[in-house]
């Protein structure tokens, strides 16, 4: 997982075997541009942003498939006797490998930007700071990049990922709009829409980003509390399907008992 991890965050670091081999196989599968742009798409939303992350994503995905298909080959007779679902438990296996890569794909992007979107007030109070203190947007996005780099990496990353994108001769407004894409995160959109539009008509940065802070603050309460006011809705079903039999048994079973103790001998004298 290691060596995954190394060959898909960066060149620099030297990949493991098993990243090795994945790339390697991912490099004979064939796939269309449309597929290739879309993995790639979502690698880099989840931080993975080397040029070799496609094919070892597929060759995983290879790899997961050939091995869930011969453990449930191997397991088949153990599972079931049924040779109907003996053929279902080695099919679905296969999707499970074939599949499953992707959506743990979607779960890592997911938890990048869930990530991003809580560390977004802090890095906008800090750029306020920064902004107030004489810099220009570009020097408080570098500051900001290297402050977080410790609390919050994901958009110390992201930040910096955008510095480099300026200092290579990008324009301000391009970079920013990479970052919005890049990320996939509605949040960052609204943020790069903002500084956009700030730099465009010449508006105060500081203003802007205090403001759009105090909004994502108040959103976060007022999501927490929609949440907090969900949970009774979300109760009742629990309740009345293990909470209540529960209340019933002990409240009316001694009763019952009684009940059924004096009433069979009653009926079964009126029958005699």
């Amino acid at each position: 997982a290691d060596g995954t991890a190394g060959v898909l965050e960066g060149p620099s670091e030297q990949p493991g075997a098993f990243a090795r081999l994945t790339e390697r196989i991912g490099e004979k599968v064939p796939v269309s541009p449309q597929d290739v742009s879309i993995v790639r798409r979502d690698l880099i939303a989840a931080g993975y942003r080397s040029e070799s992350a496609v094919r070892v994503f597929y060759g995983i995905r290879v790899v997961a498939t050939i091995v869930l298909l011969v453990i449930a080959f191997v397991l088949r007779d153990a599972v079931t006797s049924n040779g109907v679902l003996r053929i279902v438990f080695v099919v679905a296996a296969g999707l499970v490998g074939y599949f499953g890569p992707g959506f743990v794909l979607e779960s890592m992007v997911s938890a990048r930007q869930e990530k991003i979107r809580l560390s977004l007030p802090d890095a906008l109070d800090l750029m306020v700071v920064c902004v107030e203190a004489g810099l220009g947007l570009d020097q408080a996005i570098r500051n900001v990049s290297e402050e977080l780099r410790m609390t919050h990496k994901e958009i110390s990353e992201e930040l910096g990922m955008v510095n480099l994108e300026m200092r290579a001769g990008k324009r301000r407004a391009e970079a920013l709009k990479n970052l919005a894409s890049r990320t996939g995160e509605p949040e960052l959109k609204k943020l790069v829409a903002i500084l956009i539009q700030a730099d465009r008509f010449g508006t105060s940065i500081a203003d802007s980003l205090r403001t759009h802070s105090d909004f994502m603050r108040v959103r976060r309460r007022q999501e927490a509390e929609e949440r907090a006011a969900k949970v009774g809705v979300k109760l009742v079903f629990p309740i009345f399907f293990f909470i209540l039999p529960s209340m019933l048994v002990v409240a009316a079973g001694p009763g019952l008992l009684q009940v059924f103790k004096g009433l069979f001998p009653m009926m079964r004298s009126f029958g005699q």
